[in-house]
């Protein structure tokens, strides 16, 4: 993707973010403990974006393996294999970061797009912004947003054909459940983000880019498979979604995202980390529990119930994301 990615994204990262001015470099301890639900969450998603198309035999996964992290030492090439986002997208978001821009050329601007039209009104009648009486205008909506709920909105925009307009039998398939996932992924970090000190936007960035590594290789399957059926031992699970981790993490930088995002998505795998990636960490995880439980996978009720209660709290903020 071209490099707009670092002059829009990585700009507006910086202004008018919601870092907390004296925000603690030690997030308070319920924030910050670990998920540990009986489910392993890695192996239950993996099995529910699966769906039917599964496969029990071995003997392609090597091969898929040994492709990916070809690929990752060639983030250039993986990233030609997801879509480019619409062009009116990034001359928004240059226009955010120029300070005494009018609501009305943002306005202008947006309406350019019929998509985002449509985006941004059903974003301020969702029940996170509940307003008292429906928007029905560009203008009105540009007022409940703020320029930072705009800039989050486009963000979005951004990376839905990237994950979502798939060919493949098996990557068409999963790509509902993965922009699901992703879009509450970002939803839920950007808002654990102000709480660890971290970025919000950032935060909202490293969600909505985590499954594009996931994408380039569902879309790697559909290609060594016609049949597009995806492989269920519990090491190829393993091996899979920690592959597109790095992927993700190395197509981020190659897209010029702000560093501390391609660093995010790397280091949420593991415990601990800068708050940015434990921002990330409780996204991902948050948002799986949510499309698991959605799904009424066994297990997902019983570990959202033992949710700390300040990640409870995110956790019910998620269902505005589903409708």
């Amino acid at each position: 993707m071209k490099n707009w990615f670092a002059r829009v994204f990585g700009g507006a990262a910086h202004a008018g973010t919601d870092r907390p001015a004296h925000a603690s470099a030690t997030a308070p301890q319920e924030a910050q403990q670990a998920l540990q639900p009986d489910l392993h969450l890695d192996l239950a998603f993996h099995r529910w974006l699966a769906g039917p198309a599964v496969h029990v035999g071995e003997t392609k996964d090597a091969l898929i393996l040994d492709e990916l992290a070809r690929l990752a030492r060639d983030p250039q090439a993986a990233a030609e294999l997801v879509p480019r986002v619409p062009a009116v997208v990034p001359q928004l978001l240059r226009s955010l970061r120029e300070e005494g821009v009018s609501a009305t050329e943002l306005a202008r601007q947006v309406a350019q797009d019929v998509t985002l039209v449509a985006e941004v009104i059903r974003e301020v009648n969702s029940p996170y912004y509940r307003p008292t009486a429906p928007v029905r205008t560009i203008e009105g909506a540009l007022m409940l947003l703020g320029q930072n709920g705009l800039r989050m909105l486009l963000a979005r925009v951004a990376f839905r054909p990237v994950i979502s307009a798939q060919t493949g039998r098996l990557a068409r398939q999963a790509a509902p459940q993965l922009w699901r996932q992703s879009e509450q992924c970002a939803l839920a970090a950007s808002l654990a983000a102000p709480s660890l000190g971290a970025d919000a936007f950032e935060a909202c960035l490293a969600g909505l880019a985590r499954n594009v590594g996931l994408v380039v290789a569902l879309r790697l399957i559909d290609q060594v498979d016609a049949a597009g059926r995806l492989p269920q031992s519990d090491h190829f699970a393993h091996a899979l979604h920690d592959s597109a981790r790095t992927l993700s993490a190395r197509i981020a930088a190659q897209w010029e995202l702000p560093p501390p995002v391609a660093a995010a998505i790397l280091q949420s795998g593991q415990d601990g980390g800068p708050p940015l990636a434990q921002a990330l960490r409780t996204g991902e995880r948050l948002a799986t529990l949510h499309v698991l439980r959605a799904s009424s996978v066994e297990g997902a009720q019983d570990a959202v119930d033992r949710l700390p209660d300040a990640q409870r709290r995110l956790f019910d903020k998620l269902g505005g994301t589903d409708e």
